[in-house]
């Protein structure tokens, strides 16, 4: 399977790139649809909303990258700083029609980067609980378990991701 996806990835040109501020409005958007694609109910989506609007301001203080293909913004992640040389992985998103295809394990994979090069122990991620397999997939361990930011009594796996993994 994996080498199908490397033939899916070499046939197309991706680049990854810093986002910008106009980028934002389409980022909020991929957000919502990308959560969906797991067959949450509408109120839950909604309840979410605040927590996947990525703004003008929220690109300027974070490190946000998007990856394009085709002139086609197809996902984008975000890093947050937290205490301890730690970043957060605040966002990982992925259009639904490109899930599978590895486009998430490439965004991983540069935020690895982007966070050795700034210092970084390591990488901490609230994920979606359907989303375990393929944080484990990519290295994670899964941490322990913290309370969603959205959904008040919600817990979400917590997983920890080394910077240095060789």
């Amino acid at each position: 399977m994996r080498d199908n996806r490397s033939q899916t990835m070499s046939a197309e040109t991706t680049n990854i790139r810093r986002a910008c501020t106009a980028d934002a409005p389409e980022l909020s958007v991929l957000a919502m649809r990308s959560k969906a694609c797991w067959g949450y109910s509408r109120e839950f989506m909604e309840a979410c909303r605040a927590a996947l609007t990525y703004d003008e301001s929220y690109l300027e203080q974070h490190e946000v990258y998007v990856l394009e293909s085709s002139q086609r913004i197809i996902g984008f992640y975000s890093l947050e700083p937290l205490p301890d040389a730690t970043l957060e992985l605040g966002a990982l998103f992925v259009e639904p029609g490109d899930i599978g295809k590895g486009y998430g394990r490439l965004l991983v994979e540069h935020a690895l980067e982007k966070a050795k090069d700034a210092g970084a122990s390591r990488i901490e991620i609230q994920g979606d609980p359907n989303a375990r397999g393929f944080y484990l997939a990519m290295g994670a361990t899964l941490a322990g378990e913290c309370e969603s930011r959205s959904i008040p009594g919600r817990m979400l796996p917590l997983f920890h991701v080394p910077v240095d993994r060789e």
